[in-house]
């Protein structure tokens, strides 16, 4: 795991770089949105998601400076998706990875904008022919981002738990079903990208897009599931934000549903799964295979 925790370390540092890149600050009338994006941006966040692109791409042999850039463009999107579920009207939350959520440390107005930008940022940033050569390859992983970004994707999963909180008042909180679908929406729909964008980088082979997808698919619920596990029993302080929302809401969870042992087993269930979608890789995936394991170990 210590090979997995330094190459963490690596690949943050590279996407931050291109991240503070991406968002210099230039003297204009616009600087103070560029500000609020800055500090949704940097300065925090082990970058999983961006880690996924990087390392699946490299199953590939797909260079540096594509890898990095589309895990950058993976990152902006779910920074923006942060920074509108923490306003007030969503998930009202005050602290994120430590500091003061934007619209906490700016305004509301400026962080509905700060999000906007992030996300249009992140498709300027993926359609760029600095990012792949051939202009297939970008179309593809455009309509591939808009789609896990979108209504049947990330969208459309905080649909859903804006309307299964509302339901829990009313004494009708969702079922496993519901929950299962939610988080693969919300949550998994980024993850599956990850990998997907490396493949599509590479020009990989149907067989391997499907064990990938397997990976992330599997991956993304035991994600989700240790989010819950930490929700209840983990340390605010080591989090890095409020915990014990979902209980103090009353909304049905993965742990809620199954109680903390069975979640917990579950979660290791679909981390040994994950690891299993990746046996047609040699050694260059065991990177992949310790984070299945990671995600359902962490601490914050």
């Amino acid at each position: 795991m210590n090979d997995l925790k330094t190459a963490l370390k690596e690949s943050a540092k590279a996407v931050e770089g291109e991240l503070e890149r991406l968002l210099e600050l230039e003297k204009a009338p616009e600087k103070r949105l560029i500000e609020a994006m800055r500090h949704a941006v940097l300065g925090g966040g082990k970058r999983i998601r961006p880690f996924l692109v990087m390392q699946s791409a490299k199953l590939f042999g797909v260079a540096e400076q594509s890898r990095l850039r589309a895990g950058a463009a993976l990152e902006l999107v779910h920074c923006y998706s942060l920074v509108h579920d923490d306003l007030p009207a969503m998930d009202d939350d005050d602290l994120r990875r430590g500091r003061p959520t934007v619209h906490k440390a700016f305004d509301e107005a400026t962080a509905i904008l700060a999000g906007d930008a992030l996300l249009t940022l992140a498709f300027e940033v993926i359609v760029h022919p600095a990012t792949h050569s051939n202009p297939m390859v970008r179309a593809e992983l455009t309509q591939m981002l808009a789609k896990a970004a979108g209504a049947h994707g990330m969208v459309g999963g905080q649909m859903i738990d804006l309307a299964a909180a509302e339901a829990a008042t009313g004494g009708k909180p969702l079922d496993i079903g519901g929950i299962t679908r939610l988080q693969r929406l919300k949550t998994g729909a980024l993850i599956d990208f990850g990998c997907a964008a490396g493949a599509a980088l590479g020009r990989a082979p149907e067989h391997a897009r499907g064990a990938l997808k397997g990976y992330t698919h599997d991956l993304g619920l035991a994600f989700q599931i240790a989010d819950d596990l930490l929700d209840v029993a983990g340390d605010e302080a080591k989090a890095g934000k409020k915990l014990f929302k979902d209980a103090d809401a009353g909304k049905a969870t993965f742990v809620s549903v199954l109680g903390e042992d069975r979640a917990r087993d579950q979660a290791n269930r679909l981390a040994d799964q994950a690891v299993e979608h990746l046996s047609i890789f040699g050694k260059e995936a065991d990177l992949l295979r310790q984070l299945a394991r990671f995600v359902v170990e962490r601490e914050s």
